[in-house]
């Protein structure tokens, strides 16, 4: 189940009717489940960076800027939640498309992450087109927040 936390929902495509390439966070404390959505995002064309806990995660992304960071809640360490505050209170990662990737889905869990800042929320298991879709809307997500990055 995908939530879409703007007025814009998830929609259906590839990423051949997007920019293409990302560079995306996946941040995960299960090595396996981590490993295995990293070679989805891998094989759609994306390159991926990863990280088991939240302290790693903030680390990495203010050193590498991701375009995306998709963030388990339940983390050793900071959570989810924290994270996010975190990249968002920081002027050179306050940009980064975040996406909640978790096993938490009722309401409350939403309101949560829209309150710590994730722009997406995505209830595990997620199926391979989702995840691709969610990193495709990165880019809308960033049209509409007039995002503008430097090249790499």
């Amino acid at each position: 189940m995908a939530t879409g936390m703007s007025p814009e929902r998830i929609e259906s495509g590839n990423l051949a009717d997007g920019p293409g390439r990302r560079r995306v966070l996946l941040v995960d404390d299960h090595r396996d489940s981590r490993r295995m959505l990293g070679m989805m995002l891998e094989l759609s064309g994306h390159q991926v960076l990863e990280a088991g806990d939240g302290g790693a995660a903030v680390t990495l992304a203010m050193s590498e800027r991701p375009d995306v960071a998709i963030v388990d809640i339940a983390l050793p360490g900071i959570d989810g939640y924290e994270v996010a505050r975190r990249l968002r209170a920081h002027p050179g990662t306050c940009d980064i498309v975040l996406i909640a990737l978790t096993g938490y889905g009722y309401e409350e869990d939403l309101r949560c992450a829209i309150e710590a800042g994730f722009d997406l929320h995505l209830v595990k298991p997620v199926e391979s087109g989702r995840l691709a879709d969610a990193v495709a809307q990165a880019r809308r997500v960033e049209r509409r927040r007039g995002a503008r990055r430097p090249a790499r």
